[in-house]
């Protein structure tokens, strides 16, 4: 995945520079998921599935969110580099971008506000980051699945359309699709 990302970031003109900071973001986030997970689990590649979500789906170019990107994970603590020493190696931009998004279990029913309200660039990281996990959220237990959509889809989702059409289509797309394909929901979905 190392190879995926330099490639795709070099392609779409991040600078060389940039790329070995997003890198090195990288391989820092993968530290815990090497030690932790068998390289089959649907966790093990959220760091860089997340940075090319970003890339790709939200168009972001910038390298510290790009990195921050890496080192985002509010859905499995344990799998988290701490934020204090993701500042300490990656620089303070670092700890302030991951500090700032909003999650379900820090925000409860007032997330959509925390997200909408949040600056850009943390919005666009809280919802790539949650995208990613959506998207492999048919991997996990059956018994996550009611909840995390309806928090996705009630929140998540909604404040994507301030990110842009192309990853608020992603989100709205994933809201429809999972609903009807694995929770049995017929009929129009509105996210």
């Amino acid at each position: 995945m190392a190879r995926r990302l330099e490639r795709e970031m070099l392609r779409i003109g991040v600078a060389e520079g940039g790329v070995s900071r997003v890198l090195a973001a990288y391989r820092l986030a993968m530290e815990p998921r090497v030690a932790s997970l068998d390289d089959h689990h649907p966790d093990f590649l959220h760091p860089a599935r997340t940075v090319l979500v970003l890339l790709l789906d939200g168009g972001v170019r910038a390298e510290a969110l790009l990195s921050a990107a890496a080192l985002c994970e509010t859905r499995r603590p344990g799998l988290a580099v701490p934020i204090e020493e993701a500042a300490r190696q990656a620089g303070p931009e670092m700890g302030r971008l991951l500090a700032a998004v909003p999650t379900p279990d820090g925000s409860g029913d007032e997330l959509l506000e925390d997200l909408v309200s949040s600056p850009a660039d943390v919005l666009l990281l809280a919802v790539g980051e949650r995208l990613d996990h959506a998207r492999h959220l048919h991997l996990a237990s059956r018994t996550e699945w009611p909840s995390f959509h309806a928090t996705a889809c009630g929140a998540y989702a909604v404040a994507a359309r301030r990110t842009g059409p192309r990853l608020a289509g992603r989100f709205a797309f994933w809201c429809r699709n999972f609903a009807e394909r694995y929770l049995g929901h017929t009929g129009p979905h509105r996210s």
